[in-house]
């Protein structure tokens, strides 16, 4: 029989809080992974766990480590780098795949090997966490409520301070293209491409487009074509982004890159406990059809990384207990819209 679970970059901080949790359940037997063989080790003794040392990119026999397990709970960023040897071993043992991405381009490559992980009998899900589990199931809720919809707008509202590696990716990210879902289509646009007002709990605010995973999950979970995604930022933010557009060439280069990164490794920790104990979230969807009638709804959260945790892991219990349809999937195709209402905390409203 296999094992339970392998949670691969264990030791970064979202990883840590995904794993600490899980050891202290008595329904999982999860085995700590990553490249690093000191903090892997440090770490599967601090949590009484097994642990596993390979990389994803130094020529080590991926399959063999991870052929064993059930399923493997990816959260290594970026992974634009990790995902794709990970699912390539995955598929070869057949192992279903989860992680915890925001990255658009991961969860698009992802869904051209729907295919290849069906026929293998492997689910590949990533988004499993903040990035898009309530985002997901809101679009398809808004959709349930306005079944002809062709637009879904989704605003993020309230979000706390960043972990390092949520950071890093940000770095490599910075001065790229923005993206939306227009008919059907992604269209690559200028960061900041739009912006807009929302109406959230804590009041009318201003928010910027952003390349956020829900333009390939929502459309795929809904089918609506058009999908936008906006996340609250003060109007002078927006307006600096603009004018630093120019700037993004030299923000790619190697040595602003590794500046950048080795200010983010000395200064970014991630919430504390408190602020995963106390902090919150807003989601605003809306729906609106060719006849201009509109639904909204909102999801209030607890802190990002919390909920990012409990919807890791609510997602891996899920395919332990044998829900695991194959293929390509997105949380509210696996499981449901009401999915992300499972974990303490999240409450659904509908205006």
């Amino acid at each position: 029989m296999a094992d339970d679970v392998l949670i691969y970059g264990s030791y970064g901080y979202t990883g840590e809080l995904i794993a600490k949790q899980a050891a202290a359940s008595s329904d999982l037997d999860p085995t700590v992974a990553g490249r690093n063989a000191e903090k892997v080790r440090s770490q599967a003794s601090r949590l009484g766990l097994e642990g596993a040392v390979f990389s994803l990119s130094g020529g080590d026999d991926v399959a063999s480590e991870i052929g064993d397990f059930d399923v493997v709970l990816n959260c290594a960023g970026p992974f634009s780098r990790t995902a794709e040897p990970m699912v390539d071993a995955c598929i070869e043992t057949g192992t279903h795949y989860l992680d915890i991405t925001g990255e658009w381009q991961v969860f698009d490559a992802l869904a051209q090997r729907s295919e290849e992980a069906a026929d293998a009998g492997v689910m590949l899900l990533p988004g499993t966490g903040f990035d898009v589990v309530p985002s997901d199931c809101l679009a398809a809720h808004l959709v349930d409520r306005l079944p002809d919809a062709e637009s879904i707008t989704l605003a993020l509202g309230g979000m706390g301070g960043l972990s390092r590696g949520t950071a890093m990716t940000m770095v490599e990210g910075f001065g790229d293209d923005g993206v939306v879902r227009e008919n059907g289509e992604l269209k690559r646009v200028p960061q900041a491409f739009d912006d807009r007002e929302f109406e959230f709990s804590h009041g009318t605010r201003s928010a910027m487009t952003i390349p956020w995973g829900d333009v390939v999950t929502a459309y795929h979970s809904t089918g609506v074509g058009n999908v936008r995604v906006y996340s609250e930022t003060h109007p002078d933010t927006i307006s600096r982004l603009r004018t630093f557009r120019k700037l993004a060439p030299l923000v790619q280069t190697g040595p602003v890159q590794s500046l950048l990164k080795w200010l983010v490794d000395r200064r970014i920790d991630g919430p504390d406990d408190e602020q995963l104990r106390e902090g919150s979230g807003e989601i605003y969807g809306e729906a609106e059809n060719a006849a201009g009638e509109r639904v909204v709804s909102h999801l209030e959260t607890p802190n990002a990384y919390a909920l990012t945790r409990d919807t890791a892991l609510l997602c891996v219990r899920r395919v332990l207990d044998g829900d695991a349809p194959t293929g390509y999937q997105t949380p509210s195709t696996a499981y449901g819209k009401d999915l992300v209402l499972e974990v303490d905390g999240v409450e659904r409203i509908d205006d």
